[in-house]
């Protein structure tokens, strides 16, 4: 029996029915057994500021503290004007401050990103991936997860409708899986 590993899904969307969060929740469903998917919710911490590095607000001690109990995290985000919303940016910040303190170090990551438009959030996937380099986050190269046409994708029910998106999505929940494996921090 493999090991269980537990990730953190960051939806970089706040919105309640957001495609993503939709894409996060159907990734969840259908996660091979070795991978527990959790989403960690962002829209409640304050906005990043370096004078409560020493004393932290309650919620980003919380979310911080999240973060580094995981194994790995899995970036689920739409674009904003070809980059990361700013709930998601903000929540990259407050995990990773102060300085030498991140919570992201060394956890393996993934970016799916996912936008109504064909280029499927291209900018943000990309923007996102530069952020993770200084984070010390080891994310997944390949395959690259960019999905468009995300208002027609999903059932009422909030599964994906898609067979063929589907099938990317699970091998790419499988690659992930084996992705964490080599580079778990022991």
């Amino acid at each position: 029996m493999s090991t269980i590993r537990n990730v953190a899904v960051i939806v970089g969307s706040l919105r309640k029915e957001s495609f993503n969060r939709k894409m996060a929740k159907a990734m969840i469903a259908i996660a091979p057994p070795s991978l527990k998917l959790e989403i960690v919710e962002i829209g409640q911490l304050p906005h990043y500021n370096q004078d409560f590095d020493a004393d932290p607000p309650q919620e980003v001690k919380d979310f911080k503290g999240r973060i580094q109990q995981v194994d790995a995290v899995l970036f689920v985000t739409p674009e904003y004007n070809r980059s990361v919303p700013g709930a998601l940016k903000n929540a990259i910040d407050v995990a990773s401050r102060p300085y030498g303190k991140s919570a992201w170090n060394g956890k393996p990551g993934a970016v799916l990103s996912l936008s109504p438009g064909a280029l499927g959030a291209f900018g943000a996937n990309h923007h996102l991936r530069q952020s993770l380099v200084f984070l010390n986050v080891p994310a997944m190269p390949q395959p690259e997860a960019y999905i468009g046409g995300a208002a027609k994708m999903f059932s009422d029910t909030g599964a994906i409708t898609s067979d063929d998106t589907r099938e990317f999505v699970n091998k790419f929940l499988q690659a992930f899986a084996q992705w964490i494996e080599k580079n778990i921090a022991s």
